[in-house]
């Protein structure tokens, strides 16, 4: 029965390729392929997933003045060490190490219930509960000392903020001792 899936599967795997070969190699003024999202070196940094997009359905976050911006936060490198890919922060990050800062985002409850005390904060709205927005350069785990009411709209969290080296999550930022801010 497999045998038979897999036979009736690769002539059209085979046939979509050549389709994608033959539209990649077309002249010019015609459509061709291109990734979605560029090569790596066309993303500038701090604008990669986690960030909003100008084609979203949600409006972007406010500015404000009296929170860390998401730009800094993302504008993270990545580097292969022993089989593992390593966070490489900015001068700016680890400043930040430490510190207490606010960061506006949106929720990501890790449990249940109307007030949460540890959940994700988010650079962007989630729009499915079984996916993250974006990489780990667009989230920081919270844990508050009171317990905040979950909201779909922005929230703004006060703590001390840590910059991350090898948590086993694969998180690179944590909030601690955090409190909700109007």
């Amino acid at each position: 029965m497999k045998l038979l899936a897999r036979s009736s599967v690769l002539p059209a795997l085979g046939f979509a390729l050549s389709a994608a070969a033959q539209v990649l190699s077309s002249p010019m003024g015609t459509p061709s392929l291109s990734s979605p999202v560029g090569t790596p070196s066309a993303l500038p940094h701090g604008q990669g997933a986690g960030v909003h997009s100008p084609l979203s359905p949600f409006a972007p976050l406010k500015p404000r003045s009296d929170v860390v911006a998401w730009s800094v936060l993302t504008d993270v490198k990545t580097v292969v060490q022993n089989k593992r890919i390593v966070p490489v922060y900015t001068p700016a990050v680890l400043a930040l190490n430490q510190q207490t800062v606010r960061l506006q985002g949106f929720m990501m409850p890790l449990g249940p219930g109307e007030q949460q005390r540890h959940f994700l904060l988010s650079s962007v709205p989630l729009t499915c509960s079984f996916c993250t927005p974006g990489g780990p350069e667009s989230m920081v785990e919270v844990r508050t000392v009171q317990p905040v009411k979950y909201s779909l709209n922005a929230v703004v969290v006060e703590g001390k903020f840590h910059v991350l080296q090898n948590d086993p999550y694969g998180l690179y930022y944590r909030f601690t001792d955090a409190v909700g801010v109007k």
